[in-house]
């Protein structure tokens, strides 16, 4: 008989990421069975994941419907751009693209008249609106360090905690949209490209039915006339010349402009197009070559100039499946296949290239989703090296989207990793992601007509993040002896309280298992240890990496840990978990 008078530990750290193509049963211990709303962290671990906010407060004006999504979202001329319906326009003066931010300071106090102090006020406007999290402030003044005559939750936000070492405040656009173009009948989702061929920063929009438009910095706009690009839906720059591509007449082509001049198309200028044999889908530059993705294959255009332009192919093999997908991702070009995720990655050989499939730990969500989706859309966020593809299963409903996060991870000898989750509750209907002076600009449109900036706050617009996470049944290398769960020990990485709640389940949660109620994993309550202080609601100071020990009962030959999130506190990471039991009996 087995000795139940001692404490058997066993410890594991959170990584490998979500796992969808193996048994529960071979499963290493960190990875994932399930992995909802949290990320694999680049600094170790899963962390539950930052919400969205409205990026400017007005909803885009719709043109016929109510049922309108925005077909495009971007920032230019310091301006945000959006498109519904059969029109773009943009805010009139302010985009939180070049917006300032500012820590809440470390010994921050928000006084009785409305003052809150920060490291700096630099960048921010003599006065207008703050976002701290998901609360809107107003403020009448600055200073240096502080912002005066604050008004606390405006815009029907809720006055909430929120922690100073972290989460940055940041100027919202508060104006109404300004019509810049219309008369765009039957625009599909946009398609842009930021240029500069004679000293002047431009943007060129394609919709896949009307004209390719270009706006200065003015906002004023021209039409490109040539009727051979009429129609593209797909845009891009390269060697000084305008590549257009997606022609519904013409879905094999491409078409590049005379250089210098994306409205000018004079064969003897320097003007061309070619074929390939294949649907074109993508046009994406990388390095020192233009890749054109098609629906089976994938090619690539080198050379300077119309005289030594050479079109090879890549791979006869394997396309991508929608140009929306294709983003340049950690010194790589990562695309959808149609058997999943897949790189563009260079070789030791110059001019070489190599294919490789990343996804095959989550095949199965892919599979699923490209079977059902009418629409795609993909973001990259280059300092948590995370590239995001959502899928829309009905591009008017909002609430079938599914999205996929995938984050390269660095190990020890310069091992690379990818690992994956789920997100659930982020629905665009387009999105872009603008760097700007080191700032990382993550926007969607919304099937609601408002342009959200996701990595924002700690709800999806006022929703709360319902986050999942359960670990693998793990046995201890002995699935035949009954153990006797004692305690469960987590650590974890919190920037601010995290209210969650722990379950422990037994024997693969079959339903003659024991069923323990859930453990509250609430930080609140080792607060006093871990010195976190309070100036007013906003807490700050938190621990960096604490533990939380959890008493537990229930006993079984398989144990698993679930954690559900449903709240609305800030990102937290869950590090490893420890787990304490007596072995009982063998069966």
């Amino acid at each position: 008989m087995a000795d139940l008078s001692r404490v058997q530990p066993t410890a594991f750290v959170c990584e490998g990421g979500l796992i969808a193509n193996r048994s529960t049963f071979i499963m290493q211990p960190g990875q994932a069975l399930q992995l909802e709303n949290f990320e694999p962290d680049i600094e170790g671990g899963y962390k539950r994941i930052r919400g969205y906010q409205r990026h400017v407060r007005h909803v885009v004006p719709q043109t016929s419907s109510s049922d309108e999504a925005v077909l495009l979202t971007t920032t230019f001329a310091d301006k945000v751009i959006a498109a519904r319906g059969e029109k773009i326009f943009s805010t009139a003066t302010t985009s939180l693209g070049t917006a300032a931010s500012s820590a809440i300071a470390a010994n921050a106090t928000m006084t009785g008249s409305g003052t809150i102090t920060v490291v700096s006020t630099t960048g921010f406007s003599s006065s207008g609106t703050l976002q701290i999290d998901d609360e809107q402030f107003t403020y009448t003044g600055i200073t240096s360090t502080t912002f005066t005559g604050v008004t606390r939750a405006t815009s029907s936000t809720t006055a909430a905690v929120h922690n100073a070492s972290s989460d940055a405040s940041r100027t919202v656009v508060s104006e109404s949209w300004t019509e810049r173009d219309s008369g765009r009948t039957s625009a599909g989702k946009y398609s842009l490209e930021r240029f500069n061929f004679d000293g002047n920063d431009k943007l060129i929009l394609v919709d896949g039915t009307n004209a390719p438009v270009v706006f200065n910095t003015s906002l004023s706009t021209t039409d490109v006339s040539a009727s051979s690009v009429a129609g593209a839906s797909i845009v891009t720059s390269f060697r000084e010349h305008m590549f257009y591509a997606g022609m519904s007449s013409t879905p094999q082509e491409v078409v590049f402009s005379q250089p210098f001049d994306e409205d000018a198309f004079s064969s003897g200028s320097g003007a061309g197009s070619f074929k390939v044999d294949d649907t074109v889908v993508g046009l994406k530059v990388f390095r020192d070559s233009l890749f054109v993705f098609c629906e089976n294959r994938i090619f690539k255009l080198t050379g300077s100039s119309s005289a030594n332009f050479v079109v090879t192919p890549v791979t006869r093999d394997i396309g991508c499946i929608n140009g929306k997908t294709i983003q340049e991702f950690a010194g790589d070009l990562i695309f959808l296949g149609p058997d999943g995720l897949r790189t563009v990655a260079g070789t030791a050989r110059i001019g070489d290239v190599e294919l490789g499939t990343i996804s095959s730990n989550v095949q199965s969500l892919f599979d699923e989703n490209i079977a059902n989706a009418t629409a795609f859309n993909s973001i990259v966020i280059p300092e948590k090296t995370q590239y995001r593809l959502f899928f829309s299963k009905d591009a008017g409903s909002e609430s079938l989207t599914e999205g996929i996060i995938c984050v390269l991870k660095g190990g020890s000898g310069g091992q690379q990793s990818y690992e994956y989750s789920r997100i659930k509750g982020i629905k665009p209907a387009c999105t872009d992601t603008f760097i700007t002076a080191g700032d990382v600009l993550a926007l969607h449109g919304g099937f609601d007509g408002y342009v959200y900036r996701q990595e924002e706050g700690s709800t999806f617009d006022g929703t709360a993040i319902n986050g999942k996470y359960r670990s693998p049944d793990l046995t201890f290398d002995d699935p035949g002896i009954r153990k006797h769960m004692q305690k469960v020990i987590v650590n974890y990485k919190p920037e601010s309280t995290i209210n969650a709640n722990l379950f422990v389940r037994y024997d693969y949660e079959s339903a003659e298992s024991a069923r323990p109620a859930s453990y509250p994993l609430n930080s609140e309550d080792i607060a006093g240890i871990y010195g976190i202080s309070t100036y007013g609601n906003p807490t700050y100071g938190g621990p960096s990496q604490p533990l939380l020990r959890q008493s537990v009962e229930g006993s079984g030959f398989a144990v698993a840990l679930r954690v559900n999130d449903n709240g609305s506190t800030p990102a937290y990471s869950l590090k490893g978990f420890q787990l304490e039991y007596q072995l009982g009996a063998r069966r």
